[in-house]
Protein backbone atom coordinates (compact mmCIF):
# COMPACT_ATOMS: atom_id res chain seq x y z
CA UNK A 1 0.00 0.00 0.00
CA UNK A 2 1.66 3.24 -1.17
CA UNK A 3 1.58 6.65 0.45
CA UNK A 4 -1.26 7.99 -1.74
CA UNK A 5 -3.32 4.86 -1.26
CA UNK A 6 -2.75 5.08 2.50
CA UNK A 7 -4.13 8.64 2.55
CA UNK A 8 -7.14 7.57 0.49
CA UNK A 9 -7.88 4.69 2.87
CA UNK A 10 -7.64 6.93 5.95
CA UNK A 11 -10.04 9.41 4.32
CA UNK A 12 -12.38 6.56 3.37
CA UNK A 13 -12.40 5.47 7.02
CA UNK A 14 -13.23 9.01 8.16
CA UNK A 15 -16.15 9.22 5.73
CA UNK A 16 -17.50 5.87 6.95
CA UNK A 17 -17.09 6.93 10.57
CA UNK A 18 -18.89 10.23 10.03
CA UNK A 19 -21.72 8.28 8.37
CA UNK A 20 -22.05 6.10 11.51
CA UNK A 21 -20.54 3.04 9.83
CA UNK A 22 -18.17 2.71 12.77
CA UNK A 23 -17.12 -0.93 12.49
CA UNK A 24 -16.39 -0.59 8.76
CA UNK A 25 -14.28 2.51 9.50
CA UNK A 26 -12.30 0.58 12.12
CA UNK A 27 -11.66 -2.23 9.63
CA UNK A 28 -10.31 0.25 7.06
CA UNK A 29 -7.91 1.84 9.55
CA UNK A 30 -6.76 -1.55 10.85
CA UNK A 31 -6.02 -2.58 7.27
CA UNK A 32 -3.78 0.51 6.93
CA UNK A 33 -1.83 -0.65 9.99
CA UNK A 34 -1.45 -4.15 8.54
CA UNK A 35 -0.58 -3.24 4.95
CA UNK A 36 1.05 0.21 4.85
CA UNK A 37 4.79 0.75 5.39
CA UNK A 38 4.22 4.54 5.50
CA UNK A 39 4.97 5.60 9.10
CA UNK A 40 3.10 8.91 8.81
CA UNK A 41 0.05 7.15 7.42
CA UNK A 42 0.20 4.57 10.20
CA UNK A 43 0.48 7.37 12.76
CA UNK A 44 -2.64 9.06 11.36
CA UNK A 45 -4.58 5.78 11.27
CA UNK A 46 -3.66 5.17 14.91
CA UNK A 47 -4.90 8.65 15.79
CA UNK A 48 -8.24 7.85 14.15
CA UNK A 49 -8.45 4.57 16.08
CA UNK A 50 -7.69 6.36 19.37
CA UNK A 51 -10.46 8.93 18.77
CA UNK A 52 -13.01 6.34 17.63
CA UNK A 53 -12.42 4.05 20.61
CA UNK A 54 -12.63 7.06 22.94
CA UNK A 55 -16.05 8.02 21.64
CA UNK A 56 -17.26 4.41 21.88
CA UNK A 57 -16.10 4.13 25.48
CA UNK A 58 -13.55 1.42 24.68
CA UNK A 59 -10.92 3.08 26.81
CA UNK A 60 -8.55 0.12 27.22
CA UNK A 61 -8.39 -0.29 23.44
CA UNK A 62 -7.92 3.48 23.17
CA UNK A 63 -4.91 3.24 25.47
CA UNK A 64 -3.51 0.28 23.51
CA UNK A 65 -3.53 2.24 20.24
CA UNK A 66 -2.10 5.33 21.98
CA UNK A 67 0.88 3.26 23.17
CA UNK A 68 1.48 1.95 19.63
CA UNK A 69 1.17 5.50 18.30
CA UNK A 70 3.87 6.86 20.59
CA UNK A 71 6.24 4.10 19.44
CA UNK A 72 5.51 5.17 15.86
CA UNK A 73 6.15 8.83 16.77
CA UNK A 74 9.55 7.89 18.18
CA UNK A 75 10.41 6.13 14.94
CA UNK A 76 9.47 9.28 13.03
CA UNK A 77 11.74 11.37 15.32
CA UNK A 78 9.46 14.40 15.02
CA UNK A 79 8.46 16.49 18.06
CA UNK A 80 5.08 17.34 16.48
CA UNK A 81 4.13 13.67 16.34
CA UNK A 82 5.48 13.09 19.84
CA UNK A 83 3.29 15.89 21.22
CA UNK A 84 0.16 14.48 19.61
CA UNK A 85 0.87 10.94 20.80
CA UNK A 86 1.64 12.00 24.39
CA UNK A 87 -1.65 13.94 24.39
CA UNK A 88 -3.48 10.78 23.30
CA UNK A 89 -1.78 8.86 26.11
CA UNK A 90 -2.90 11.57 28.56
CA UNK A 91 -6.48 11.48 27.29
CA UNK A 92 -6.58 7.67 27.41
CA UNK A 93 -5.52 7.66 31.05
CA UNK A 94 -7.95 10.48 31.82
CA UNK A 95 -10.83 8.35 30.51
CA UNK A 96 -9.65 5.43 32.68
CA UNK A 97 -9.53 7.75 35.73
CA UNK A 98 -5.73 7.34 35.97
CA UNK A 99 -5.44 11.02 36.73
CA UNK A 100 -1.85 11.11 38.00
CA UNK A 101 -0.66 9.47 34.78
CA UNK A 102 -2.75 12.00 32.82
CA UNK A 103 -1.07 14.90 34.57
CA UNK A 104 2.38 13.36 34.06
CA UNK A 105 1.83 12.91 30.30
CA UNK A 106 0.42 16.43 30.01
CA UNK A 107 3.53 17.82 31.69
CA UNK A 108 5.63 15.84 29.23
CA UNK A 109 3.69 17.51 26.39
CA UNK A 110 4.29 20.95 27.87
CA UNK A 111 7.99 20.19 28.33
CA UNK A 112 8.58 19.30 24.67
CA UNK A 113 10.45 21.87 22.56
CA UNK A 114 8.28 24.37 20.68
CA UNK A 115 6.53 22.82 17.70
CA UNK A 116 3.99 23.92 15.12
CA UNK A 117 1.53 21.52 16.81
CA UNK A 118 1.93 23.24 20.19
CA UNK A 119 -0.38 26.14 19.31
CA UNK A 120 -3.02 23.75 18.02
CA UNK A 121 -2.80 21.10 20.74
CA UNK A 122 -1.65 23.14 23.75
CA UNK A 123 -5.22 24.01 24.69
CA UNK A 124 -6.25 20.35 24.56
CA UNK A 125 -3.31 19.47 26.82
CA UNK A 126 -4.41 22.12 29.33
CA UNK A 127 -8.02 20.90 29.17
CA UNK A 128 -7.02 17.28 29.79
CA UNK A 129 -4.85 18.37 32.70
CA UNK A 130 -7.71 20.45 34.12
CA UNK A 131 -10.08 17.49 33.90
CA UNK A 132 -7.54 15.32 35.74
CA UNK A 133 -7.07 17.91 38.48
CA UNK A 134 -10.84 18.16 38.79
CA UNK A 135 -11.06 14.37 39.07
CA UNK A 136 -8.63 14.57 41.99
CA UNK A 137 -10.55 17.48 43.59
CA UNK A 138 -7.58 19.85 43.13
CA UNK A 139 -9.86 22.77 42.34
CA UNK A 140 -7.43 25.67 42.12
CA UNK A 141 -5.14 23.76 39.76
CA UNK A 142 -8.16 22.68 37.71
CA UNK A 143 -9.27 26.30 37.29
CA UNK A 144 -5.77 27.41 36.33
CA UNK A 145 -5.67 24.74 33.61
CA UNK A 146 -9.16 25.56 32.31
CA UNK A 147 -8.26 29.26 32.16
CA UNK A 148 -5.12 28.42 30.17
CA UNK A 149 -7.18 26.23 27.81
CA UNK A 150 -9.63 29.09 27.26
CA UNK A 151 -6.77 31.43 26.38
CA UNK A 152 -5.57 28.93 23.77
CA UNK A 153 -9.11 28.67 22.40
CA UNK A 154 -9.53 32.44 22.09
CA UNK A 155 -6.04 33.06 20.69
CA UNK A 156 -6.48 30.38 18.02
CA UNK A 157 -10.18 31.02 17.37
CA UNK A 158 -10.79 27.37 18.34
CA UNK A 159 -14.53 27.32 19.00
CA UNK A 160 -14.68 23.55 19.47
CA UNK A 161 -12.08 23.70 22.24
CA UNK A 162 -13.95 26.59 23.86
CA UNK A 163 -17.12 24.47 23.80
CA UNK A 164 -15.37 21.58 25.55
CA UNK A 165 -13.81 23.86 28.18
CA UNK A 166 -17.20 25.43 28.90
CA UNK A 167 -18.65 21.97 29.54
CA UNK A 168 -15.78 21.14 31.92
CA UNK A 169 -16.33 24.44 33.73
CA UNK A 170 -20.01 23.54 34.05
CA UNK A 171 -18.94 20.32 35.75
CA UNK A 172 -16.49 22.24 37.95
CA UNK A 173 -19.12 24.67 39.24
CA UNK A 174 -21.68 21.90 39.69
CA UNK A 175 -19.21 20.20 42.03
CA UNK A 176 -18.54 23.32 44.11
CA UNK A 177 -22.28 24.15 44.08
CA UNK A 178 -22.44 27.45 42.24
CA UNK A 179 -25.39 26.28 40.21
CA UNK A 180 -25.85 29.53 38.27
CA UNK A 181 -22.37 29.17 36.78
CA UNK A 182 -22.92 25.42 36.40
CA UNK A 183 -25.76 26.32 34.04
CA UNK A 184 -24.12 29.39 32.46
CA UNK A 185 -21.12 27.59 30.99
CA UNK A 186 -22.92 24.69 29.22
CA UNK A 187 -25.48 27.23 27.96
CA UNK A 188 -22.53 29.14 26.52
CA UNK A 189 -21.34 25.91 24.90
CA UNK A 190 -24.82 25.34 23.43
CA UNK A 191 -24.76 28.88 21.97
CA UNK A 192 -21.40 28.15 20.34
CA UNK A 193 -22.85 24.99 18.79
CA UNK A 194 -25.89 26.86 17.46
CA UNK A 195 -23.80 29.73 16.10
CA UNK A 196 -21.46 27.40 14.27
CA UNK A 197 -24.25 25.67 12.37
CA UNK A 198 -24.68 22.24 10.82
CA UNK A 199 -20.98 21.73 10.15
CA UNK A 200 -20.42 20.67 13.73
CA UNK A 201 -20.58 17.15 15.01
CA UNK A 202 -23.73 16.46 17.01
CA UNK A 203 -21.55 15.21 19.87
CA UNK A 204 -20.90 18.82 20.93
CA UNK A 205 -24.63 19.50 21.11
CA UNK A 206 -25.14 16.30 23.09
CA UNK A 207 -22.32 17.23 25.46
CA UNK A 208 -23.70 20.70 26.19
CA UNK A 209 -27.26 19.39 26.63
CA UNK A 210 -26.09 16.82 29.17
CA UNK A 211 -24.28 19.42 31.29
CA UNK A 212 -27.29 21.73 31.08
CA UNK A 213 -29.47 18.84 32.31
CA UNK A 214 -27.22 18.36 35.35
CA UNK A 215 -27.37 22.07 36.22
CA UNK A 216 -31.12 22.31 35.74
CA UNK A 217 -31.64 19.34 38.06
CA UNK A 218 -29.46 20.90 40.74
CA UNK A 219 -31.45 24.13 40.43
CA UNK A 220 -34.68 22.17 40.83
CA UNK A 221 -35.90 22.77 37.25
CA UNK A 222 -36.67 19.11 36.70
CA UNK A 223 -38.78 19.52 33.55
CA UNK A 224 -35.99 21.40 31.77
CA UNK A 225 -33.46 18.88 33.08
CA UNK A 226 -35.46 16.01 31.61
CA UNK A 227 -35.82 17.73 28.21
CA UNK A 228 -32.07 18.40 27.93
CA UNK A 229 -31.17 14.90 29.08
CA UNK A 230 -33.57 13.30 26.60
CA UNK A 231 -32.02 15.35 23.78
CA UNK A 232 -28.52 14.31 24.81
CA UNK A 233 -29.52 10.65 25.17
CA UNK A 234 -31.15 10.62 21.74
CA UNK A 235 -27.92 11.77 20.08
CA UNK A 236 -25.81 9.39 22.21
CA UNK A 237 -27.95 6.44 21.10
CA UNK A 238 -27.78 7.49 17.43
CA UNK A 239 -23.98 7.62 17.53
CA UNK A 240 -23.33 4.67 19.84
CA UNK A 241 -21.73 6.97 22.43
CA UNK A 242 -21.66 4.59 25.42
CA UNK A 243 -19.94 6.98 27.88
CA UNK A 244 -22.56 9.67 27.30
CA UNK A 245 -25.37 7.11 27.50
CA UNK A 246 -24.11 6.13 30.96
CA UNK A 247 -23.98 9.77 32.11
CA UNK A 248 -27.50 10.41 30.80
CA UNK A 249 -28.82 7.32 32.60
CA UNK A 250 -27.24 8.61 35.81
CA UNK A 251 -28.82 12.01 35.23
CA UNK A 252 -32.23 10.42 34.54
CA UNK A 253 -31.91 8.45 37.80
CA UNK A 254 -31.01 11.61 39.75
CA UNK A 255 -33.98 13.46 38.24
CA UNK A 256 -36.37 10.65 39.24
CA UNK A 257 -34.83 10.58 42.74
CA UNK A 258 -35.33 14.36 43.00
CA UNK A 259 -38.99 13.81 42.10
CA UNK A 260 -39.29 11.13 44.78
CA UNK A 261 -39.87 8.41 42.17
CA UNK A 262 -37.41 5.91 43.62
CA UNK A 263 -38.98 2.94 41.86
CA UNK A 264 -37.99 4.45 38.50
CA UNK A 265 -34.62 5.74 39.77
CA UNK A 266 -33.20 2.37 40.84
CA UNK A 267 -33.22 0.65 37.40
CA UNK A 268 -31.70 3.78 35.83
CA UNK A 269 -28.87 3.65 38.36
CA UNK A 270 -28.39 -0.06 37.61
CA UNK A 271 -28.16 0.60 33.86
CA UNK A 272 -25.71 3.48 34.39
CA UNK A 273 -23.55 1.31 36.66
CA UNK A 274 -23.50 -1.51 34.10
CA UNK A 275 -22.11 0.74 31.34
CA UNK A 276 -19.70 2.60 33.61
CA UNK A 277 -18.28 -0.69 34.87
CA UNK A 278 -17.94 -1.88 31.27
CA UNK A 279 -16.02 1.22 30.15
CA UNK A 280 -13.99 1.68 33.36
CA UNK A 281 -15.42 5.00 34.59
CA UNK A 282 -14.76 4.59 38.30
CA UNK A 283 -15.68 8.15 39.28
CA UNK A 284 -19.00 7.64 37.48
CA UNK A 285 -19.52 4.47 39.50
CA UNK A 286 -18.93 6.44 42.71
CA UNK A 287 -21.60 8.95 41.64
CA UNK A 288 -24.04 6.13 40.88
CA UNK A 289 -23.50 4.51 44.27
CA UNK A 290 -23.91 7.88 46.00
CA UNK A 291 -27.30 8.27 44.29
CA UNK A 292 -28.28 4.71 45.22
CA UNK A 293 -27.31 5.36 48.85
CA UNK A 294 -29.50 8.47 48.92
CA UNK A 295 -32.41 6.40 47.57
CA UNK A 296 -31.96 3.83 50.35
CA UNK A 297 -31.81 6.63 52.94
CA UNK A 298 -35.09 7.99 51.59
CA UNK A 299 -36.57 4.51 52.03
CA UNK A 300 -35.15 4.30 55.60
CA UNK A 301 -33.07 1.27 54.56
CA UNK A 302 -29.95 2.58 56.31
CA UNK A 303 -27.91 -0.63 56.25
CA UNK A 304 -28.33 -0.90 52.48
CA UNK A 305 -27.30 2.77 52.19
CA UNK A 306 -24.16 2.07 54.21
CA UNK A 307 -23.34 -0.90 51.97
CA UNK A 308 -23.55 1.34 48.87
CA UNK A 309 -21.37 3.97 50.60
CA UNK A 310 -18.73 1.37 51.48
CA UNK A 311 -18.57 0.19 47.86
CA UNK A 312 -18.28 3.81 46.70
CA UNK A 313 -15.45 4.51 49.15
CA UNK A 314 -13.52 1.49 47.86
CA UNK A 315 -13.86 2.75 44.28
CA UNK A 316 -12.83 6.30 45.25
CA UNK A 317 -9.72 4.95 46.92
CA UNK A 318 -8.88 2.94 43.78
CA UNK A 319 -8.75 6.17 41.75
CA UNK A 320 -6.03 7.39 44.13
CA UNK A 321 -4.34 4.01 44.25
CA UNK A 322 -0.68 3.65 45.08
CA UNK A 323 1.77 4.42 42.32
CA UNK A 324 5.41 3.46 41.96
CA UNK A 325 7.61 6.50 41.25
CA UNK A 326 10.78 4.39 41.14
CA UNK A 327 12.00 0.88 41.80
CA UNK A 328 12.52 1.46 45.51
CA UNK A 329 9.37 2.71 47.21
CA UNK A 330 5.60 2.97 46.93
CA UNK A 331 3.68 6.17 47.69
CA UNK A 332 -0.01 6.88 48.01
CA UNK A 333 -1.58 9.19 45.49
CA UNK A 334 -4.31 11.67 46.29
CA UNK A 335 -7.80 10.23 45.92
CA UNK A 336 -10.80 12.29 44.75
CA UNK A 337 -11.52 14.08 48.01
CA UNK A 338 -14.83 15.63 46.96
CA UNK A 339 -16.37 12.20 46.46
CA UNK A 340 -15.05 11.13 49.87
CA UNK A 341 -16.38 14.34 51.40
CA UNK A 342 -19.90 13.62 50.12
CA UNK A 343 -19.74 10.02 51.29
CA UNK A 344 -18.62 11.03 54.81
CA UNK A 345 -21.38 13.66 54.95
CA UNK A 346 -24.02 11.07 54.03
CA UNK A 347 -22.55 8.54 56.49
CA UNK A 348 -22.66 11.17 59.22
CA UNK A 349 -26.41 11.62 58.74
CA UNK A 350 -27.01 7.86 58.77
CA UNK A 351 -25.05 7.24 61.95
CA UNK A 352 -26.76 10.22 63.59
CA UNK A 353 -30.11 8.58 62.80
CA UNK A 354 -28.84 5.27 64.22
CA UNK A 355 -27.53 7.00 67.37
CA UNK A 356 -24.06 5.49 66.92
CA UNK A 357 -21.89 8.26 68.36
CA UNK A 358 -18.43 6.74 67.81
CA UNK A 359 -19.03 6.16 64.09
CA UNK A 360 -20.70 9.57 63.83
CA UNK A 361 -17.65 11.34 65.29
CA UNK A 362 -15.27 9.45 62.97
CA UNK A 363 -17.14 10.61 59.88
CA UNK A 364 -17.43 14.21 61.17
CA UNK A 365 -13.64 14.27 61.60
CA UNK A 366 -13.01 12.81 58.12
CA UNK A 367 -15.51 15.24 56.58
CA UNK A 368 -13.63 18.25 57.97
CA UNK A 369 -10.28 16.75 56.96
CA UNK A 370 -11.56 16.45 53.38
CA UNK A 371 -12.73 20.09 53.47
CA UNK A 372 -9.22 21.15 54.55
CA UNK A 373 -7.50 18.95 51.97
CA UNK A 374 -9.62 20.26 49.09
CA UNK A 375 -9.37 23.85 50.40
CA UNK A 376 -13.13 24.03 49.92
CA UNK A 377 -13.70 26.91 52.29
CA UNK A 378 -13.92 30.66 51.88
CA UNK A 379 -10.76 32.44 53.04
CA UNK A 380 -12.83 35.41 54.19
CA UNK A 381 -15.76 33.97 56.16
CA UNK A 382 -14.23 30.54 56.84
CA UNK A 383 -17.41 28.70 55.84
CA UNK A 384 -17.27 25.59 53.65
CA UNK A 385 -17.75 25.95 49.90
CA UNK A 386 -19.83 23.25 48.28
CA UNK A 387 -22.23 22.52 51.16
CA UNK A 388 -25.06 24.50 49.59
CA UNK A 389 -25.81 26.47 46.43
CA UNK A 390 -24.04 29.85 46.60
CA UNK A 391 -22.56 32.30 44.11
CA UNK A 392 -18.78 32.06 43.93
CA UNK A 393 -16.00 34.18 42.44
CA UNK A 394 -12.61 32.94 41.33
CA UNK A 395 -9.81 35.53 41.38
CA UNK A 396 -7.06 35.59 38.71
CA UNK A 397 -4.94 33.37 40.99
CA UNK A 398 -7.81 30.83 40.83
CA UNK A 399 -8.57 30.92 44.56
CA UNK A 400 -12.35 30.77 45.10
CA UNK A 401 -14.46 32.82 47.51
CA UNK A 402 -18.10 33.57 48.15
CA UNK A 403 -19.02 36.48 45.90
CA UNK A 404 -20.82 38.23 48.77
CA UNK A 405 -17.66 38.04 50.93
CA UNK A 406 -15.49 39.68 48.27
CA UNK A 407 -18.10 42.39 47.72
CA UNK A 408 -18.44 43.07 51.45
CA UNK A 409 -14.69 42.97 52.09
CA UNK A 410 -13.71 45.21 49.18
CA UNK A 411 -10.22 43.65 49.07
CA UNK A 412 -8.06 44.23 45.98
CA UNK A 413 -5.75 41.28 46.62
CA UNK A 414 -6.36 37.60 47.21
CA UNK A 415 -6.88 36.94 50.94
CA UNK A 416 -5.25 33.52 50.45
CA UNK A 417 -2.11 34.37 48.50
CA UNK A 418 -2.16 38.20 48.59
CA UNK A 419 -1.53 38.44 44.86
CA UNK A 420 -2.98 41.45 43.09
CA UNK A 421 -6.47 40.80 41.81
CA UNK A 422 -7.06 44.09 40.03
CA UNK A 423 -7.44 42.50 36.59
CA UNK A 424 -10.83 40.97 35.75
CA UNK A 425 -11.56 37.72 37.56
CA UNK A 426 -12.04 34.41 35.79
CA UNK A 427 -15.76 33.73 36.04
Amino acid sequence: MGQDQTKQQIEKGLQLYQSNHTEKALQVWMKVLEKSPDLVGRFRALGCLVTAHSEMGRYKEMLKFAVVQIDTARELEDANFLLESYLNLARSNEKLCEFHKTISYCKTCLGLPGTRAAAQLGGQVSLSMGNAFLGLSLFQKALESFEKALRYAHNNDDTMLECRVCCSLGSFYAQVKDYEKALFFPCKAAELVNDYGKGWSLKYRAMSQYHMAVAYRLLGHLGSAMECCEESMKIALQHGDRPLQALCLLCFADIHRSRGDLQTAFPRYDSAMSIMTEIGNRLGQVQVLLGVAKCWVARKALDKALDAIERAQDLAEEVGNKVRPDSVCWVWSQEPKLGQLKLHCLSEGIYRSKGLQRELRAHVVRFHECVEETELYCGLCGESIGEKNSRLQALPCSHIFHLRCLQNNGTRSCPNCRRSSMKPGFV
